[in-house]
């Protein structure tokens, strides 16, 4: 069964229970237009009584059914998500809303557990992993009355498979961008990306390792949002590394996604890195203004990977925007960043091996691959996956973390290299506010799968290509958040703000500020005309 079938006919049964004879009125209302309709704007609809989940969730799944044959950004659809949108209209009516979220549909990348629809990953070696309980964050959504609509597509295994091009997954298949079907909608969260671009969902939610949010939200022109490693819990998610994962919000607007940010974050007993989140986290959308940027103090950073001749001109007009806003921009040298590509390439195998293992453990019963070692063997048998090299799991696989010391040394080092004597030392010696950086250049035509040449851990030699902005920020830590910025060709490309740790309700009254003033972003029309 394809992918578009399989979740089409998970939908029927559900769509005809939705669509009996009693459920109508003599006249049925005008159906709820969700196109380019933020967040905010259907909560305070919800809110007023102006729509219905049902009618919200109804539309969301009758664009993807419509849009996604091509884009394949959708997995699969939630079997319950008109109930669970019929349980939120229940609560409204009985005036006992969870939150500004009741009712509001959202994605959640495949890789993120979800009680009653399988996480893969992508990968057909974990098909049957139907998770008993929700990741953490997913339990917070669902606290807050949010229908979890279904599963959205990614760079399988979070792109810790192979260095070979591989777009998308063996499940999903090949994700395409909504501005140009022909490009790349980047990777990992390809999936959220595209959903939050072509309003397929409220919005969604991705995970980031070293630019897993940032590519996406850049190249698809959305908000994407990467917190302080610990605010939101990774409990529940496929992991890559326990040093450099997140999870994070992606939307059409920074004010949707500080809403998303504001019920995700918080203390999880069960990812001890989040000991921290409550003493940090806020009500993100609680005071954003227009004149946030008044008087603050931003550091420019030019020459990240993506600065190029063809997109100075976005930078130097988004510069002028958050000039025009009242900003003091400060120009700073790249001369204090270092090369750690070698390293994050390092630290992603050293982690992979054991965190995958930890989260295997509590898989269920179904799920046959418990270890690294099965899914590579699963790979190299299975008609569907053994069509694909997996070179970055076999260097993962010749690792052992906790039998070598190397691996405290080399994780402490790259994280000081990029936090305090890199982004850190930045904003303190030139006293900024946060920094600013082009988050990356236009999305790449779409290549045939394992058609790029190997790129292994040390083929490129430090100093080789421009620095990742994307991969430094993972290594120390710190939040970032990405913004539309304009076009490129007309493919879309945004802007990054970057902070300490924790100054993540800081970062988004910037973008906020910014993205009111500039108006950069415009929707994609051409996965609307094939």
């Amino acid at each position: 069964m394809s992918r578009v079938g399989s979740y089409r006919c998970w939908l029927v049964p559900v769509l005809l229970s939705f669509c009996a004879p009693a459920a109508w009125s003599q006249e049925k209302p005008a159906a709820y237009i969700v196109e380019e309709t933020p967040l905010a704007q259907i909560s305070h609809d919800l809110s007023m009584g102006k729509v219905s989940a049902i009618a919200i969730t109804k539309a969301y799944i009758d664009r993807i059914k419509t849009y996604d044959g091509q884009l394949h950004s959708v997995t699969r659809i939630a079997p319950d998500a008109l109930a669970q949108a019929a349980a939120s209209d229940k609560r409204r009516k009985a005036g006992h809303a969870l939150g500004p979220l009741d009712g509001v549909p959202i994605m959640l990348k495949d890789n993120i557990d979800a009680v009653g629809m399988a996480t893969t990953a992508g990968s057909y070696a974990l098909i049957d992993n139907v998770p008993a309980r929700d990741a953490e964050l997913v339990r917070r959504l669902r606290a807050a009355g949010a229908v979890m609509l279904g599963k959205a597509n990614l760079s399988q295994w979070a792109g810790l498979r192979t260095t070979r091009g591989f777009a998308g997954s063996t499940v999903g298949g090949t994700p395409h961008n909504p501005y140009d079907l022909t490009r790349s909608a980047a990777g990992s969260s390809s999936g959220p990306g595209i959903i939050a671009a072509a309003s397929l969902a409220a919005g969604a939610v991705g995970s980031d390792t070293t630019g897993s949010i940032w590519g996406p939200a850049n190249v698809n022109g959305v908000v994407g949002l990467r917190p302080t490693v610990g605010l939101v819990s990774r409990h529940g998610i496929v992991p890559i590394s326990s040093t450099l994962d997140t999870a994070g919000p992606m939307a059409r607007t920074v004010k949707d996604a500080a809403m998303m940010l504001t019920v995700m974050a918080g203390t999880d007993p069960a990812d001890p890195a989040t000991k921290d989140a409550d003493a940090h986290k806020s009500n993100y959308a609680g005071k954003l203004e227009t004149g946030a940027l008044k008087g603050r103090r931003i550091g420019v950073i030019r020459g990240f990977s993506g600065y190029a001749d063809n997109t100075r001109p976005v930078f130097d007009n988004a510069l002028a925007v958050l000039k025009a806003q009242g900003a003091e921009l400060v120009e700073i040298s790249m001369d204090g960043f270092a090369d750690l590509g070698i390293e994050v390439r390092q630290i992603e195998a050293y982690d992979f091996k054991p965190d995958l293992a930890a989260y295997l453990k509590a898989a269920p019963t179904a799920v046959k691959t418990r270890t690294l070692a099965d899914v590579m063997q699963f790979n190299s048998v299975d008609e569907r996956e053994k069509l694909h090299s997996q070179d970055r799991m076999e260097s993962a696989a010749a690792l052992s973390r906790g039998a070598d010391p190397e691996y405290a040394r080399l994780v402490q080092s790259a994280k000081t290299k990029a936090g305090k004597d890199g982004y850190g030392k930045a904003m303190k010696n030139y006293h900024v506010d946060a920094l600013v950086v082009l988050a990356g250049g236009p999305a790449g035509v779409i290549k045939p799968d394992e058609s790029d040449p190997v790129v292994g851990l040390a083929s490129r030699p430090a100093g080789a290509r421009q620095l990742s902005a994307s991969g430094l920020v993972a290594l120390a830590g710190y939040p970032d958040l990405v913004v539309p910025a304009g076009f490129v060709d007309g493919m879309p490309v945004g802007i990054s703000f970057i902070g300490m740790p924790w100054s993540e309700a800081a970062l988004i009254s910037y973008g906020y500020a910014y993205e009111q003033a500039s108006q950069a972003r415009k929707p994609p029309q051409a996965y609307k005309t094939h």
